[in-house]
């Protein structure tokens, strides 16, 4: 009887053109984005040369509703017709958004310029980790996966003081074409190395699907951005948006229940791992994106930070989630385990909003400092864990699209967030504002001195009495501390969905079977043996002897996907 022969499993390394291909991979994300930060500083003074000051919300509007459309869309499309084409026209379309962007003489046309770079953006994005989950297995994924997660934090305090220079020294218009050469260069890395082995699909495209999808995510996101800023939550605007939306969503899951590729599977969600990850990459975004956007009016409005620092004031929180981002995935890749750093991360995230919640007027910087720092640690340690723990559990048909998914579920997050702490700041401002206001100062106060704007306005607070701005500030302080206590729930809700996700064990292989396709191969493989044992038995002689004279094959590493 012979005895079977192991081989020990060999160091993971990448190979030198799977290093190019992250490379380039890392550039554009890298540009795409740093481009929805970089325009920020220089609004005022591109609203001022092309109007346009009533609607310059459309600046960000654009790209974020192209791109939330496209991530699902282009996601589904990698996986049936392959991840290079796409990738590379995504880039090129981003670029030639950047160049009309940067030539635009007119409001509207730099409104379209940026909506071409959000089709850019929503199909580069999702797409450069769906390519590390093609090319890099889930056991070795988290270290690079922390090295994207930190691309976000760079570009997030990099991206305002880029802008801000580049517009004080070469003008607003270099904003986009700076970031083209980056373009250009990513562009070659992918073109040069990136060779991924891919079998098309050819299928019937989910146009229903599709236009469905547009009209209700359109409709949903626009009314969620409007909502208590352009027009009242109550108004007729608002309601006919969500109206339209939830119809338009409704007609989405009936297209996808019936569509022969869908956009988004359903089925997908039957997985308790894609849809707890999910809800928690969702709720993640809400608690993130709304924290990024109202500690610095915090800053700016109650400590009264320098606003010509602003683009400083969230490095702390941008810094812990860098290093920690970095050094979890080095730990899940080194040990296999990711499950106890998410839930650590998730209420490491939660200490980190129960210490904004602490801040109130008397507040000093630093307890505002050690609140992000301990925000941006548990922010780090979770993040980019919720695409790694979706992809591992994925079938290979459909990486594409669980990836575009947890991107999307994010981007929408995001905007919800945005839209929900910002309504809790506005209703109460007023109310909060007047509570502190000594006996008969009221009179005293000009119409909109109530409004976050004006509180962030040094040159408008100057011109009010001392005990006036000091009551604004006070009010600002209170009303923020209600802000802050709507991420504490939502963190709650992280953390059940987060324990919700079943630990599968990280494949060390890029296409292995996941666990469902093992089970069922599996009994196929019993099946087939017990055919095969059942034949023999039939078909040798009596009293011949059975021995085995098979030698079991030495465990081999599956190869790396072809990038040359």
């Amino acid at each position: 009887m012979t005895t079977a022969t192991t081989t020990a499993p060999q160091p993971y390394k990448l190979s030198p053109a799977s290093r190019r291909v992250f490379v380039g991979l890392m550039l554009g994300m890298l540009v795409a984005s740093v481009s929805q930060t970089i325009v920020g500083p220089a609004m005022p003074r591109i609203v001022s040369e092309l109007g346009g000051m009533d609607h310059y919300s459309w600046v960000a509007t654009a790209a974020l509703l192209v791109s939330a459309i496209t991530v699902p869309i282009v996601g589904k499309f990698s996986d049936l017709y392959g991840r290079r084409g796409f990738y590379i026209a995504g880039l090129v379309v981003f670029m030639v958004g950047s160049l009309v962007a940067g030539f635009a003489q007119s409001f509207w046309v730099l409104v379209a310029a940026r909506a071409i770079q959000g089709l850019g953006m929503g199909t580069v994005m999702p797409l450069s980790q769906t390519i590390i989950g093609d090319i890099i297995p889930p056991r070795q994924r988290g270290k690079y996966q922390g090295l994207m997660g930190a691309v976000f934090g760079v570009t997030s305090v990099a991206g305002p003081l880029a802008g801000g220079f580049i517009t004080d020294h070469w003008g607003w218009r270099w904003l986009f074409f700076a970031g083209i050469p980056i373009g250009v260069v990513a562009t070659g890395f992918i073109l040069r190395f990136l060779h991924l082995p891919h079998e098309r699909r050819e299928a019937k495209v989910d146009s229903w699907g599709i236009a469905t999808l547009a009209v209700g995510l359109t409709a949903v996101l626009l009314a969620t951005s409007w909502g208590g800023t352009s027009y009242p939550w109550g108004s007729a605007t608002i309601i006919g948006l969500y109206v339209v939306g939830v119809l338009g969503l409704v007609a989405f899951v009936f297209a996808e229940s019936r569509a022969e590729e869908p956009v988004i599977p359903l089925r997908l969600f039957r997985s308790r791992v894609f849809t707890a990850a999910n809800i928690a990459s969702f709720g993640l975004a809400m608690v993130m994106f709304g924290s990024i956007i109202y500690i610095p009016v915090f800053a700016q409005g109650v400590l009264g930070v320098d606003a010509t620092n602003s683009g400083l004031i969230l490095a702390p929180l941008m810094v812990g989630l860098i290093v920690m981002g970095i050094l979890t995935g080095l730990v899940i890749t080194r040990t296999g385990v990711y499950k106890p750093f998410m839930a650590a991360g998730v209420v490491i995230m939660g200490a980190g909003i129960w210490l904004l919640t602490r801040l109130t007027f008397e507040s000093s910087q630093t307890q505002l400092t050690l609140a992000m720092v301990v925000l941006g640690i548990g922010i780090g340690m979770a993040m980019q864990q919720y695409t790694l723990v979706v992809q591992n559990a994925s079938e290979k048909r459909d990486l594409g699209v669980a990836t575009a998914s947890s991107q999307f579920f994010r981007n929408v997050g995001s905007t919800v967030g945005i839209a929900v702490f910002g309504t809790v700041l506005t209703s109460g401002l007023g109310g909060a504002i007047a509570s502190h206001l000594p006996a008969g100062a009221a009179a005293s106060m000009p119409e909109g001195a109530a409004s976050a704007g004006s509180v962030l306005d040094p040159a408008a607070l100057s011109q009010l009495p001392p005990a006036v701005a000091t009551a604004v500030r006070q009010g600002l302080a209170d009303q923020l501390h209600e802000v802050f206590l709507i991420g504490l729930p939502i963190v709650a809700l992280v953390l059940l969905a987060t324990l919700a996700i079943k630990a599968l064990p990280l494949r060390d292989s890029n296409h292995a079977e996941t666990p469902a396709e093992s089970a069922e191969h599996a009994g196929h493989e019993l099946l087939d043996t017990m055919s095969q044992s059942s034949a023999e038995a039939r078909t040798t002689p009596a009293g011949a002897s059975e021995t085995s004279g098979t030698t079991d094959a030495p465990a081999r590493r599956e190869p790396e996907p072809a990038v040359r």
